[in-house]
C-alpha cells in the first residue's frame, strides 16, 4: 500500500516515513500544499497524511482540489488542535479523520489501519490463496508449514495480488502501489521482485504467480 505525506516539518516527515516503511507501506513526501495537491492529484496512493497548516496551499485547500479532480483516496488530517468549527470544516471539505498533533505514532497507525479496512471490509485478517497465507496485521506470510520472510516490496507486492486474487494486474498498478514516485517504470525492477518472489513462496510447492504477456501478473492457485 502506498501513502504520501504532506507536512512541512522536516523532522515529522521523517520519522512518519521511517515508521511507516517499516510497517510495510511505500510512502512519498511532499514538504509544501502546492506540491502535495499536484502529486496527490497526478499520483495513485491508498491514503493520505495531510497537514493542515502548510506554505503555498493550506490543508483545507488541498483536500478540496484532491476531492474536484474526483480522486476518493483517504485523507487523513494532521495539524496541532483546531476549535470545533475548523474540524467540521475540514471534515466536510472532504477529510476522512482529523489527529491532533502532538500525537503517538500507535494511535495514527491504528486510525491509518481503521480506515483502510473500511473499503475492504468483508476481507479477514487473514489472506489466503491455496496454501498461503498473508497476515495483513503481522506482516507474516506462511504457505503450509513454512514460514517466509519478504523484504518490504516483495510484501506490498504480494499483498497487491492477493487482494486482487485471480485478476491481472496491471505493470502500472504495481508500480503506482508498491514503489514510491522515484521508482523508474521502464527498469526490470518489476520483473525482478516478482522472480524473488516466486523463488520463495513457490520453492517446493504449485506455482501461484502467473505471467500474462503484455498485461501483467496475477495470481492464481490454478489458471
Amino acid at each position: 500500500m502506498r501513502i504520501l505525506i504532506i507536512d512541512d516539518n522536516k523532522e515529522i516527515r521523517q520519522h512518519l516515513k521511517i515508521n511507516l516503511e517499516a510497517e510495510m507501506y511505500s510512502v512519498d513526501t511532499a514538504e509544501d500544499g502546492e506540491k502535495g495537491s499536484y502529486v496527490a492529484r497526478t499520483n495513485e496512493y491508498d491514503l493520505i497524511l495531510l497537514d493542515n497548516v502548510l506554505p503555498k496551499k493550506t490543508g483545507l485547500d488541498v483536500c478540496k482540489e484532491i476531492r474536484k479532480a474526483g480522486k476518493n483516496i483517504p485523507i487523513i488530517l494532521l495539524s496541532v488542535e483546531a476549535s470545533l468549527e475548523e474540524k467540521v470544516k475540514l471534515l466536510r471539505a472532504g477529510a476522512d479523520d482529523y489527529v491532533a498533533k502532538p500525537f503517538s505514532f500507535s494511535e495514527l497507525l491504528a486510525r491509518i489501519q481503521a480506515i483502510l479496512r473500511r473499503p475492504k471490509a468483508t476481507l479477514a485478517e487473514n489472506l489466503e490463496i491455496g496454501n498461503l497465507v498473508l497476515n495483513s496485521r503481522t506482516h507474516e506470510v506462511r504457505r503450509g508449514s513454512k514460514n517466509i520472510y519478504l523484504t518490504r516490496k516483495e510484501y506490498s507486492l504480494l499483498e497487491l495480488l492477493i487482494r486482487n486474487s485471480g485478476e491481472v494486474v496491471s505493470r502500472g498498478t504495481i508500480m503506482e502501489h508498491v514503489w514510491d514516485y522515484d521508482g523508474n517504470p521502464f527498469s526490470n525492477t518489476i520483473e525482478t521482485h516478482v522472480f524473488n518472489l516466486r523463488k520463495k513462496i513457490e520453492s517446493g510447492e504449485d506455482r501461484l504467480i502467473w505471467n500474462v504477456p503484455g498485461r501483467g501478473y496475477k495470481i492464481a492457485a490454478t489458471v
